[in-house]
Parts: C-alpha cells; structure tokens; sequence
C-alpha cells in the first residue's frame, strides 16, 4: 500500500494570511482558525493511521504554526476590543486620521 502525503500548503497559506491580518483588528483569527481546525483535523487522522501517511511530522509542524497565528489574533483582538471599551470609537478614528495624515496619507 502507498502511502498518502498529507498537504500542509493550504495551513501555512492560510495562517500567513491570517498572520497579515491580524494588525486589522484581529480579523486574522477567521484564517488561522480554518487553518488550525484543518491541521487540527489532519494530525488526528495521521496519530490513528500513522503507518498510512509518510509527512505526518510535517502536519504537526504546520499545526503548531497556525496555533501560534490564532493565538496571536486572540490577543490582538482582544487589545482592539479594550481599546475600543476603553477610549472609544471616535477617538480610536480621531488617531488613525491624524497618524494618516502625519504619514502623507491625507484623503
């Protein structure tokens, strides 16, 4: 029997977009936990059938990253919800508008 290779491109495709966008309020946890839910899924499958797949190892690897990704979105998200709770919306917009235009990004 041959054995099966699992493809961990679309983990690490995924936890890369989700690590970019985590700076965006922490919308990156959508990404990374699709990613870690599947890598998730795939390192199960090989610890019951490891003699079936030949980069379980690699699955694991894959896993461990987007756990670190979600984590990361966590945390910022949870920053950006203080921040929110705590300053404001407005003012939140106030800065942003003013680092924008500190930076020459005027509208």
């Amino acid at each position: 029997m041959e054995k099966q290779k699992l493809n961990t491109t679309l983990i690490y495709i995924l936890s890369i977009l989700g690590f970019l966008c985590c700076c965006f309020g922490g919308i990156g946890i959508v990404p990374s936990g699709i990613a870690f839910f599947i890598a998730n899924g795939k390192v199960k499958e090989y610890e019951n059938a490891p003699e079936n797949f030949e980069n379980g190892e690699a699955m694991k690897t894959a896993k461990i990253i987007a756990m670190v990704v979600l984590i990361i979105n966590i945390l910022y998200l949870g920053y950006t919800i203080y921040r929110i709770a705590t300053v404001g919306w407005d003012e939140m917009m106030e800065q942003s508008r003013e680092l924008s235009e500190q930076w020459g990004f005027e509208q």
